[in-house]
């Protein structure tokens, strides 16, 4: 006969193997152990990111609109001083032809003038005068560069000329004054540029004695 407490411990063993068959995949699929719960984060961290981003965007607003209100002032004051650059040469045109009358009337001609002409004379010298003020007063100058040396950002040489009396470069005649309007050149003034004069040529000795 079987001993039963025999077969009792080979169901035991026969059990064990089964369960460890099935730990090990042989058998059926063991469970997989529980994931982690994901960690939430953490308040005051958050916080304080969102913090630093608002604050990022609010300084960089801030920035750009400082930048437009320089640009828009700085485009306002351009506007309101080169403006009227466009005027201001059509009206400097008539300057210059008022200022062209006025050369033509030598000394001579006033002295005997009678009293009409002398009258339109200082007429066209006083209107001269207050176009001219008005003028400035809207930032227009007026320069006659004389002994300067020469610039070509606000000069516009004619011709060059010898000259003792103005070093070499500079501007030894000013044929037409030239006009700024605040720090921009409206008109150049047309000018004559001094040069070095030529040396003597010194006397020939090729004269010979004859006999």
């Amino acid at each position: 006969m079987t001993d039963p407490t025999a077969r009792e411990g080979e169901d035991a063993a026969a059990e064990a193997e089964n369960g460890q068959a099935t730990a090990n995949g042989n058998g059926a699929p063991a469970q997989d152990p529980p994931a982690e719960a994901a960690v939430a984060p953490d308040p005051l961290t958050e916080a304080r990111r969102q913090a630093s981003d608002y604050k990022d965007k609010l300084l960089r607003t801030l920035a750009e609109m400082e930048n437009l209100r320089k640009r828009t002032a700085r485009e306002v004051t351009d506007a309101r001083v080169y403006g009227i650059a466009s005027f201001a040469r059509e009206v400097l045109q008539v300057a210059d032809n008022m200022h062209r009358a006025l050369e033509t009337i030598g000394p001579e001609l006033r002295e005997h003038a009678d009293g009409k002409i002398k009258s339109l004379i200082e007429g066209v010298e006083l209107t001269e005068r207050e176009l001219m003020k008005a003028l400035e007063k809207s930032g227009v100058t007026k320069f006659s560069p004389t002994a300067e040396k020469f610039d070509p950002n606000v000069h516009q040489a004619m011709f060059e000329m010898e000259s003792a009396d103005v070093p070499p470069g500079h501007v030894s005649q000013v044929i037409q004054a030239g006009y700024m309007i605040g720090d921009r050149v409206l008109r150049p003034a047309l000018v004559a540029v001094a040069k070095a004069a030529k040396a003597p040529r010194a006397p020939s000795n090729d004269n010979t004695d004859v006999n």
